[in-house]
């Protein structure tokens, strides 16, 4: 799974995830991209998740970038715990979506191989996302 090396704080506060991507939104590496077009929350499995399920409809074909990572911890209390005390323990990484960010980007494989492949790790994700071409919108 993913998650950083070090981080200058061990646990964040949750934020808020108005507003849409002013950076990575535009294709820069590939020729098909998975888009957001909702904010929401990727966990690194789920990121992990979409990357497989790419991986394999391609088949070593193409080659792919992961353009998201998740660097921002979130924490939990454990099962059957009273409310207070404090915050809980760092359970995991996740990485904030805003609307516009391109999530993973594909070339070198056939059109209609690269929109099933993107179309497959679409149904990881608990937000929406399109998919969209260098040249044009698909």
């Amino acid at each position: 799974m993913l998650s950083p090396k070090k981080v200058k704080h061990r646990k964040q506060f949750k934020g808020n995830m108005g507003g849409s991507a002013q950076r990575g939104s535009t294709i820069e590496f590939g020729e098909f991209a998975l888009k957001a077009t909702e904010c929401g929350k990727l966990t690194a499995q789920q990121i992990e998740a979409g990357r497989v399920a790419i991986n394999r409809k391609i088949k070593r074909g193409g080659k792919m970038w992961v353009r998201i990572f998740p660097g921002k911890p979130f924490t939990k209390k454990p099962a059957e715990t009273r409310m207070g005390k404090g915050k809980g323990a760092p359970e995991g990484w996740i990485a904030i979506i805003k609307p516009g960010k391109v999530l993973f980007e594909i070339q070198g494989i056939e059109p209609q191989t690269a929109i099933e492949a993107l179309a497959l790790a679409q149904h990881k994700f608990s937000f929406d996302t399109k998919i969209i071409c260098k040249d044009s919108t698909i």
